[in-house]
């Protein structure tokens, strides 16, 4: 496998909740060269320094001062690391066989996939300190919990359809009664509180004949969140009066409605804080952001193999076709003809195959983080993302072909001098 794949395997399994994959894009950042400022600290920010900051351990900005101490623009990358999955309400629930934990969902998914598989939880548990509280990552590397169907035997009828009840059908399990999941918690330290979600244990694996594909859980958003890393990590960040950002938010499968989502202000605060540092006037930053590009990184669905009438007849959208434009007549998308043929014109130069997702005229789509984000920040916008099968899945299917094109198209895209010259009109290169 190329090295690309390898560190996307190796997010992809990292990442079991959005604290670590946060955790999982600081130490690549770090390696890097950035150095990580605590968004309450005074911060001192050098041309041409590099820089990142998170915001409840859940989403990170990492960006590049440009290099002359001006700004004439923004190139940005925005993804999400959460993914639907269930939420630990209690660790421990009374019940007279098995030792259960309480579940709530989180986003919406595919329930029965999460039936049978081997299962953890992950995320952080927030322990006492003498100072204070502190929170702490975990995520043992077990398998400690299953969701039992109900066996054919018990119900004849599961094969023509079944709707389940998550409060009934979807409670894991771990063991026998009288045992407690917060003994394992206890081994942190005096556990007060937790954040924790089910997490599916099956790492990431090439599949297909020529291993074109591969299988994984959180592919839609963390296979985005991977490769536009590496991107933006390829990029050089040389142009003039530019500044380089990559960000990726939580909460996007809610609505991204939180502090750290993208209807939060974490990316406009900390763009807030780089025109305080270069000294930009509003002036000046109404023109930056007009030059200005932002892509909006989410994958998208793929024909399915068995139920090709689901997608629209006249866009079929492939795995292994490249990058992903997604266009939304209600603007669920943000992608308007003008920024797809920006965007695409960094592709055609990079020689990265792009394809078209529109939903069927009948068919109601889904959103992503560019159209709220634009609540915060005016920056004209392109929604792309990568072909997958499953969406919302506990496991995925996707292109190794594609993620390869992703990576190489955002490298692109910040290596790419962008000027708004007038309205309707954009120098590229």
């Amino acid at each position: 496998m190329s090295q690309l794949i390898n560190d996307l395997f190796d997010f992809l399994n990292e990442g079991v909740s959005p604290f670590h994959a946060v955790a999982a894009a600081e130490q690549r950042l770090a390696a890097a060269g950035y150095h990580k400022l605590a968004e309450g600290a005074p911060w001192q920010l050098a041309a041409g320094g590099k820089y990142y900051t998170t915001r409840n351990q859940s989403a990170l900005m990492a960006w590049r001062m440009p290099t002359d101490g001006t700004l004439t623009g923004w190139h940005a990358v925005a993804s999400h690391c959460d993914v639907p999955t269930w939420r630990v309400k209690n660790t421990s629930v009374p019940d007279k066989y098995y030792a259960k934990a309480a579940t709530e969902g989180y986003g919406g998914m595919l329930m029965y996939s999460w039936l049978d598989r081997p299962l953890s939880v992950a995320g952080r548990v927030l322990v006492r300190t003498e100072e204070g509280v502190k929170a702490k990552l975990f995520a043992p590397d077990r398998d400690l919990l299953c969701i039992p169907s109900v066996a054919i035997h018990f119900n004849r009828a599961a094969n023509d359809g079944y709707k389940f009840n998550p409060q009934v059908d979807m409670q894991p399990v771990y063991g026998t009664a009288g045992q407690d999941l917060a003994a394992l918690l206890a081994e942190e330290g005096q556990v007060i509180s937790h954040d924790l979600v089910l997490t599916c244990r099956q790492k990431a694996t090439r599949v297909g004949l020529q291993g074109e594909w591969f299988m994984a859980p959180r592919i839609d958003d963390l296979e985005c969140a991977a490769t536009t890393l590496a991107g933006f990590l390829a990029g050089n960040g040389n142009e003039p009066g530019r500044a380089d950002v990559w960000v990726m938010f939580d909460n996007e499968e809610v609505g991204s409605s939180s502090r750290q989502g993208a209807q939060g202000t974490l990316m406009a605060d900390v763009m807030a804080r780089i025109e305080q540092a270069l000294g930009v006037t509003p002036d000046q930053s109404v023109r930056a952001r007009a030059n200005s590009l932002l892509l909006s990184a989410d994958n998208g669905h793929a024909v399915h193999p068995n139920h090709p009438e689901k997608s629209d007849p006249a866009n079929p959208v492939t795995l292994g076709g490249g990058v992903v434009l997604k266009f939304n007549a209600s603007q669920k998308y943000t992608t308007s003809g003008l920024t797809a043929a920006v965007f695409g014109e960094i592709c055609r130069k990079a020689g990265v195959p792009t394809q078209t997702f529109c939903n069927r005229a009948d068919v109601p789509g889904g959103s992503t983080l560019g159209n709220l984000l634009g609540h915060q920040i005016s920056i004209p916008m392109v929604d792309i993302g990568l072909a997958q099968l499953a969406m919302h899945a506990s496991v995925e299917t996707a292109s190794c072909a594609d993620a390869e094109a992703m990576a190489k198209a955002v490298e692109a895209f910040y290596n790419t001098p962008l000027a708004q010259t007038a309205d309707g009109e954009w120098t590229v290169g």
